[in-house]
């Protein structure tokens, strides 16, 4: 089935679980595929394909290896030459594709998006964790212009770093270290342009009208993707767990920790894991938690970074604490504390779980939401 047509006659098709770009004509392509990847002039089409084989099935490779895989696709689902395409595989459905478009006056630049980085988002530079598995963010660019090579190249940059701005912007967590993600382990990258055109481009860069295009598209496409595959959004994040989880704050980890407080006392005086949740439920997407503890999560980037010392951070944590109205029972010098501690990233994470567990507590005493 045919689903979007460019302005130089290209298509967008699918079927098969796939998304298939057919040229009408010669056209310069720049790949991250393993499948005849690179730069190349020769090709007919590059297509994305779901790999997911279904809920609580394992992805199995049709080959020895990923390329031939590949190559298997496109040539026994897909019906193109093998030799004279390109592609990927993804986790991601292609029901969930999304499909931006900014028109210029001599140029269109045209995002094709699939993508999901709930369970495989990471940090560049996050600790090598390689395997053979589909792509989870993939993306085919369309310029309807031409592109000598260098340009084509700093084009596929400029879509990377616009994936990047898009996954910042909704604070997206690393899975492989408490960092936040600039996508996932597995991403792909395709950039079609027209050498057919009479308009040639030779700046794909920040100061560029193609530049802004490419960031303004590829940046509105990357989070519909991730909005329609998993729900990820700026509502969905407006949740303090979700801010804090990549330093380890969870709803178990949280109950854990009230188990190992409360281990001294009368069965009577604990709640039940339900009640605790339906607590820490109703104070996560408070606004006044949400947006202090943004700035606590922020201040612990900083100290990983190294923008703020030990003692800047502790002491303004201690300030953002009481403006949440999170009191944290710890009595003492947190800079002391902080200082002497393995990594003073976890010691004040963990002031943080105490502050946020005696909310919890504080919650069920008053007998608020009706829940006593």
């Amino acid at each position: 089935m045919k689903i979007y047509e460019f302005p130089c006659g290209d298509e967008l098709h699918y079927y098969k679980k796939s998304l298939v770009l057919s040229f009408a004509g010669a056209r310069k392509v720049f790949s991250t595929g393993l499948n005849h990847g690179g730069c190349r002039t020769d090709l007919q089409a590059v297509f994305n394909n779901d790999g997911n084989p279904g809920p609580g099935m394992e992805f199995v490779l049709r080959a020895p290896d990923y390329r031939q895989h590949l190559d298997i696709i496109a040539e026994e689902d897909l019906g193109l030459d093998p030799e004279k395409c390109t592609g990927f595989c993804t986790a991601a459905s292609m029901d969930n594709v999304s499909i931006q478009s900014t028109k210029r006056d001599y140029f269109t630049v045209t995002a094709i998006v699939t993508g999901g980085i709930e369970g495989n988002g990471a940090r560049i530079g996050d600790p090598a964790c390689y395997s053979e598995t589909p792509g989870t963010i993939n993306m085919m660019v369309h310029i309807d212009a031409n592109l000598p090579d260098g340009t084509l190249a700093k084009a596929a940059i400029s879509c990377g770093e616009a994936k990047v701005a898009a996954i910042q912007e909704l604070m997206a967590a690393s899975r492989y270290s408490r960092g936040l993600a600039t996508g996932s382990g597995t991403d792909g990258i395709i950039v079609v342009c027209n050498p057919e055109s009479d308009r040639v481009l030779t700046d794909a860069g920040h100061h560029s009208e193609l530049g802004e295009c490419i960031g303004q598209t590829v940046k509105k496409a990357v989070k519909e993707a991730l909005f329609r595959q998993t729900g990820l959004c700026a509502e969905k994040q407006h949740d303090l767990i979700r801010r804090m989880d990549r330093f380890g704050v969870t709803s178990d980890s949280l109950w854990k920790l009230y188990e190992e407080k409360m281990q001294n006392n009368l069965p009577g005086d604990s709640i039940p894991r339900l009640e605790f949740e339906n607590r820490l439920d109703h104070i996560k997407k408070e606004d006044r938690a949400v947006t202090f503890t943004s700035l606590y999560v922020h201040l612990l980037d900083q100290l990983d970074w190294g923008l703020l010392s030990v003692g800047e951070v502790c002491r303004a944590a201690q300030d953002i604490l009481k403006l949440a109205e999170l009191d944290t029972p710890y009595v003492g010098d947190w800079t002391e504390a902080a200082e002497k501690a393995d990594d003073p990233v976890v010691w004040l994470t963990e002031r943080y779980m105490e502050a946020l567990l005696d909310k919890i507590q504080q919650t069920a005493a008053c007998g608020v939401y009706g829940l006593k």
